[in-house]
């Protein structure tokens, strides 16, 4: 069992990575703290055998917690600035998670780590999961019925005030789930949140335009809260 600590001075990214640890039979939290100073504490009485670790935090970066803990045990970066990757290796991290990542991606994050330890101990672990990295459909609940969705259909998502309304090419799913719940279970890797009422399949999107977004007939705002992270996360597909 790998004794994992999360710090990050974000509680949403503290959740996410509390919810992915528990989903890995191979991962204990031990825990989940957004003091750089109390996680620090932790792995210096060797009570963990790994680290997610923010790089940009107020108390201590990312690097610096790095650096004082001097190797004691592996270290996961997640970040939301992809510059920070290169000085992360010359570190001797593991690997790094540029926010927002995906189950799946995190899942080859801690196997990485799992078969860097599996040579330090004799103590079998086990490399099978309880739930499937990646689904490729979701179920939502209708007014009078479960229905399920799959993934690859989905267009875009639009929250209303009461209920939240799922766009495919042939129909409108009317759901009464959260918003943050659907955003939480779709893969982060191919869905974004761009506006407060909005989430979109990004490799559905036409084009962009003017802090708006085509898809289809439909045109969706992108909020200014939203805006970085949402750029961030398609940098990488512009030529």
């Amino acid at each position: 069992m790998i004794r994992c600590l999360v710090v990050d001075d974000e509680p949403l990214a503290l959740d996410i990575l509390c919810d992915y640890i528990a989903k890995v039979p191979f991962l204990s939290l031990v825990m989940a703290t957004t003091s750089a100073f109390e996680g620090l504490r932790l792995v210096q009485d060797g009570a963990v055998d790994l680290v997610f670790l923010d790089v940009q935090m107020p108390e201590l970066t990312g690097i610096q917690f790095l650096k004082i803990m001097q190797g004691k045990c592996p270290v996961i970066f997640t970040t939301a600035y992809s510059d920070y990757a290169l000085e992360g290796y010359d570190l001797n991290i593991s690997d790094y998670l540029l926010k927002p990542f995906a189950f799946e991606r995190f899942y080859k994050a801690v196997e990485k780590v799992q078969h860097q330890l599996a040579g330090k101990t004799t103590e079998p672990v086990s490399a099978e999961l309880n739930a499937e990295p990646v689904a490729d459909y979701i179920f939502v609940k209708t007014e009078y019925r479960i229905q399920k969705i799959f993934i690859n259909d989905i267009l875009y998502i639009e929250g209303l005030k009461d209920y939240v309304s799922i766009f495919t090419p042939s129909e409108r799913v009317i759901t009464l789930q959260h918003m943050k719940k659907l955003e939480e279970i779709l893969p982060q890797s191919r869905f974004s949140r761009v506006h407060k009422s909005f989430i979109v399949a990004i490799d559905k999107i036409e084009s962009i335009e003017r802090g708006r977004i085509q898809i289809g007939d439909k045109i969706i705002p992108i909020g200014d809260t939203f805006r970085d992270a949402f750029f961030r996360k398609i940098e990488h597909k512009n030529i």
